[in-house]
């Protein structure tokens, strides 16, 4: 990998970190604008792919992230979070006449007993490690659950569809946008610092953005090995259902009495 590409890549996750994840906005411009004035110096290619991530998280960084459920902030997180998404592949696909960016949900192959048991690890594993986590270091104080139907359904709606959303966009996007162009191992732990940053904003604090990093690199690495995106979104969503589970507990204990306290 060439010095222009480590340092475009260096100073995009370093971005992301301080525009998305520390929402230090003055510093994190000046970062990003630095990032892309590197890209002059690369391939005419890598540099119109790697600027369609840099606007993504130019996007991301004007994107109120917050686990917050009224009908207005979902409107207003939601146009923004599908906007950072579909825009690489609207100007890709349309405008450069190009597939690279084309979200392969299937393999063209059924999942092996050890995909299925992996799903199941890693039920079992949320079941016991959320709950403790969230209790732990106090995050789950980080969302706010009412009472009442309509608010648990957009709770759990919301949940669902920002996982969906990290896949498609973490992996789907950008992972899938840099390993053309880059080894696999600095694609995956800069997809991976992205996803992180992007948590962190959103809420898991404490030691979480050490987990969801180790958990957004194997995300990487098992689409890798199935390119299948349909498979990493079952497991993320796997896992927000035991957390929307574990944050119902948390915030009213009577409600899903499941877990070990």
């Amino acid at each position: 990998m060439t010095i222009t590409k480590i340092a475009s890549l260096a100073l995009l996750c370093l971005s992301a970190i301080l525009l998305i994840g520390l929402q230090l906005k003055p510093e994190a411009w000046l970062v990003l604008s630095a990032g892309a004035l590197t890209l002059l110096f690369c391939g005419k290619k890598f540099r119109n792919y790697l600027l369609l991530v840099y606007l993504s998280v130019v996007i991301l960084g004007l994107t109120p992230i917050t686990t917050e459920i009224s009908w207005g902030h979902i409107a207003i997180m939601g146009t923004t979070l599908l906007a950072a998404l579909f825009l690489p592949y609207a100007i890709s696909h349309f405008l450069w006449k190009d597939r690279l960016l084309k979200f392969q949900f299937l393999s063209g192959q059924s999942w092996h007993r050890s995909e299925v048991i992996y799903i199941l690890v890693t039920a079992a594993l949320a079941y016991f490690l959320v709950p403790f986590y969230l209790k732990n270091t106090g995050a789950y104080l980080n969302w706010t659950v009412e009472p009442g139907v309509s608010n648990i359904l957009r709770f759990f709606a919301g949940t669902n569809l920002l996982g969906i959303w990290d896949e498609l966009f973490f992996v789907g996007t950008v992972l899938s946008i840099l390993r053309k162009f880059i080894p696999f191992g600095w694609a995956n732990l800069a997809q991976a610092t992205l996803f992180t940053s992007f948590l962190y904003e959103l809420g898991f604090t404490g030691w979480g953005p050490a987990a969801i990093f180790i958990f957004a690199l194997s995300q990487g690495y098992i689409y890798k090995k199935t390119e299948s995106l349909l498979y990493i979104i079952t497991i993320h969503l796997t896992l927000d259902f035991v957390l929307f589970l574990a944050l119902l507990n948390a915030h009213h204990p009577t409600w899903v009495p499941i877990f070990i306290t």
